[in-house]
């Protein structure tokens, strides 16, 4: 485990970044179940950018994990876990509500991937920052003069986490959200069958072998394509 002052001092940066980008997650599952009639998550104060309820309902999977995995990844990475509350029931009656409340959290991680794209759009085209040699998590962005600041680099981390986050959340296996959004293709029934099939918790444990071991697959290609599109013209193998 590192403690390199480099890295003690992005430490602030990364976890602001990480908790804004799991609290937009969250909250966009908890809203949409609102608004689909779902008032459980609502009422633990969960439709809500503040993170403490968030953190409260988790506190090992938004601020322990998350540190613990920045260090033991030398400062360049950071994982951790939050989730929404549903009414099982509700989930039963409304299966296709149910899929919508899946399919938000990674929908607010992929508007923020939008957002953070079009700011360093705008940057590049004002010449305030210019394209990296070596692009990685936490060096995407560059400014003109080819030196950091902590606003290129929060951008570069909110970029990146946000990326991962719905590329990984919509891996279609449980307990992923990726499962639930299956729901939106499927009729009432099997969309129903699937939601009880996905609760069993030896699926849920081969889910995560399963994405676990395959995940770097799909991630690779995916945000080396993001990168392309990012600088158009300049290709990253």
């Amino acid at each position: 485990m590192a403690f390199d002052p480099q890295i003690l001092a992005t430490l602030p940066m990364w976890l602001v970044a990480f908790l804004f980008s799991l609290t937009c997650h969250e909250a966009a599952h908890a809203l949409a179940a609102k608004l689909g009639g779902d008032l459980t998550a609502y009422y633990g104060g969960q439709v809500s950018l503040d993170p403490i309820p968030h953190i409260r309902r988790h506190p090992m999977g938004t601020i322990v994990v998350p540190i613990l995995s920045f260090f033991i990844n030398g400062g360049t990475w950071m994982i951790g876990w939050g989730s929404a509350p549903m009414d099982p029931h509700w989930a039963h009656r409304h299966p296709k509500r149910a899929a919508w409340m899946a399919a938000a959290g990674p929908a607010a991680n992929l508007v923020l991937v939008l957002f953070t794209a079009g700011l360093i759009h705008v940057g590049l085209a004002a010449g305030w920052f210019s394209s990296p040699i070596r692009p990685s998590t936490t060096e995407i962005v560059m400014t003109a003069q080819g030196g950091k600041t902590i606003f290129t680099m929060f951008l570069s981390v909110v970029f990146t986490l946000n990326l991962l986050l719905a590329t990984f959340n919509l891996m279609p296996v449980p307990p992923l959200d990726g499962h639930g959004v299956l729901g939106l293709l499927l009729p009432d029934d099997l969309a129903r069958k699937w939601a009880e099939w996905a609760r069993d918790p030896m699926f849920q444990i081969a889910g995560f072998v399963l994405v676990w071991n395959g995940f770097a697959y799909v991630w690779g290609p995916i945000f080396r394509g993001a990168l392309n599109l990012l600088y158009p013209g300049v290709v990253y193998g």
